[in-house]
């Protein structure tokens, strides 16, 4: 079940009234350079949306993970955490020495770092031995306008340099 939206929603700019597609692009930057043709022929854009369709996940893998690179991105991790607790605590205390300080928040920091990273690595029991990112990516861009204007867009995309050339592709 799902409740009705407000008017003035942030959920509502994402809608439009009765969409008809008026293309499909191979890339994000083709979709882009037609509603920008479309803007400089006047045209009323806010009626417009470009649709990411037929998605899919893209994981890039990066490297294989070892005890050397866990320990290793634990101590880049526990660098970043001790310094960010040093610079608070000497902002917001009073320290008698302030490289002190700073070396014993780089110590904690460290040790917590390595620590966690060591622990969830070894809980993984070698099931991912990589790092990787991930990404949603869409495949085709559709090109949607509001069905009262949706013929005079067409019409204008058909003039648009390369148009005719695109169509027998």
């Amino acid at each position: 079940m799902s409740l009705p939206r407000q008017p003035g929603s942030p959920a509502q700019i994402f809608e439009l009234q009765f969409p008809q597609s008026v293309g499909i692009y191979n890339s994000y930057a083709d979709a882009q350079k037609a509603v920008d043709f479309l803007a400089d022929e006047r045209f009323p854009v806010e009626n417009m949306a470009i649709v990411g369709t037929e998605l899919r996940s893209v994981e890039r893998v990066l490297g294989r993970r070892s005890w050397s690179t866990v320990l290793g991105q634990g101590v880049q991790s526990g660098i970043s955490t001790g310094l960010l607790v040093a610079i608070v605590m000497l902002i917001f205390g009073r320290p008698t020495s302030w490289l002190l300080l700073i070396l014993f928040s780089l110590a904690i920091g460290i040790a917590l770092g390595v620590g966690f990273s060591a622990a969830a690595y070894a809980l993984s029991r070698g099931k991912r031995d990589f790092t990787s990112v991930s990404q949603i990516v869409a495949t085709k861009y559709e090109v949607l306008c509001e069905h009262k204007v949706a013929a005079e867009a067409r019409e204008k995309l058909n003039q648009m340099p390369g148009a005719r050339a695109s169509a027998f592709e």
